[in-house]
């Protein structure tokens, strides 16, 4: 438990050079490995390379289709009530989605075999914004929780 009161600053992140976008920087970031940031800048500029070549489209504009269809709209949160456990399902505010859908997108990329990171990431990034894949599966099972536990969405107010 926390004791200071404090507001806490968040880190603001530069904007990428290649695109500009503080978006790409964030994807950067999550993909980068011990510390090789140069490393993760190729991995996600040949990603976006490639998936927007896939799908005729700028790769700002892929990167924002995909968190649109990967981000998830609803949660569940577990709280403890009169000595149980409830899944409270709760709205996703926007930062926490975009955290969600990279760190989904990432984790669906890695668990693909047999070729170099960034074909993977962009086959990622294809099935995302094509509403198929693992990410997409995810946000699916994600909201399916929630919608499971819809009765218990009374608690979110206490």
């Amino acid at each position: 438990m926390s004791r200071g009161h404090q507001k806490i600053k968040k880190h603001r992140l530069l904007p990428d050079r290649k695109y500009g976008s503080i978006l790409v920087t964030k994807f950067t970031n999550y993909v980068m490995d011990n510390g090789k940031k140069s490393v993760a800048e190729n991995i996600i500029y040949s990603a976006l390379e490639n998936s927007s070549k896939r799908l005729n489209a700028r790769p700002l504009d892929v990167l924002e289709r995909m968190i649109k269809n990967v981000g998830p709209l609803l949660e569940v949160k577990s709280k403890r009530i009169g000595g149980a456990n409830y899944q409270v399902p709760m709205e996703v505010n926007s930062a926490r989605k975009e955290t969600l859908t990279l760190r989904w997108i990432i984790t669906a990329a890695k668990a693909r075999k047999g070729a170099p990171m960034a074909q993977k990431l962009a086959s990622e990034l294809v099935d995302a914004c094509n509403n198929t894949g693992a990410a997409i599966k995810k946000k699916e099972d994600t909201h399916r929780m929630a919608e499971a536990n819809k009765a218990f969405a009374h608690f979110a107010r206490l």
